[in-house]
């Protein structure tokens, strides 16, 4: 399996291609928008080419070229494994066309951990009365990190919202501050910190009068998340087209 990495040039995609060569896999090259590519990956000049290319591409980019990538891929017939987040309605649309015709594994974070934090958290919810569980999530990134919430937090409130039969959009609360008024029932909370290096941590609390329920994952090194992408990739030889996650490559649906 020749597998491609977009953004190649990024902190997990230089992950990559060093986890790439340590396990002897077959890295066909690499697409970068910005900064000196890897020593001794081949640069192409565009998503096309790449995928040309690739049997499999793994995207940490931008936003702003999911739906090009989506294109592109699906043209080509080479699956995805996708971890950029903040994606619009839009992109997520592009996402979705893509995978009537191509396997894509979309994951906010493709640590196995996370991926198990998120299948309790959607547990919990079903089993925990909205009324009386508030559910807030608590997610620390390093200080060059861009969007708030992360895209792991928010995979985590849409679990939980879901569980409890509601749209994230509908229940969200993120950003208090000043005279903000009680907590409105059955909200899914966020809050947001930032500084040094720490490479990811959340916590999912369900506090109610008498009980508080606390899940807390730390990431300590990104090779987890370098490590569960290229799993994810193996994992797509031979899958029909389909929108996957990490929870199918971990066998838990």
């Amino acid at each position: 399996m020749r597998l491609g990495i977009a953004g190649a040039s990024g902190r997990v995609g230089r992950l990559l291609v060093e986890l790439i060569g340590r396990d002897g896999l077959d890295l066909s090259g690499g697409l970068s928008r910005s900064g000196a590519m890897p020593d001794g990956v081949h640069r192409f000049d565009s998503i096309a080419a790449l995928a040309d290319n690739s049997d499999v591409v793994i995207d940490f980019t931008h936003a702003d070229s999911v739906a090009d990538h989506g294109r592109a891929l699906a043209g080509a017939g080479v699956a995805w494994v996708l971890g950029t987040t903040g994606l619009s309605p839009a992109a997520q649309l592009a996402v979705q066309d893509a995978a009537a015709q191509i396997a894509v594994v979309q994951a906010a974070n493709f640590s196995p951990g996370v991926t198990l934090v998120i299948e309790m958290a959607r547990r919990l919810a079903a089993a925990l009365p909205a009324e009386r569980y508030d559910a807030e999530i608590l997610e620390m990134h390093h200080r060059q990190k861009v969007d708030a919430p992360s895209g792991t937090a928010l995979a985590i409130g849409e679990a939980v919202a879901g569980a409890r039969g509601q749209s994230l959009d509908a229940v969200r609360e993120s950003g208090r501050d000043g005279q903000t008024g009680p907590r409105a029932p059955g909200a899914v909370g966020f809050a947001s910190l930032r500084g040094g290096q720490i490479v990811g941590e959340h916590t999912l609390l369900f506090t109610a009068a008498g009980e508080q329920i606390v899940l807390t994952h730390r990431a300590l090194d990104r090779r987890l998340f370098a490590e569960g992408a290229i799993r994810a990739a193996l994992w797509t030889a031979g899958r029909p087209p389909g929108l996957y996650g990490m929870e199918h490559v971990l066998d838990l649906r």
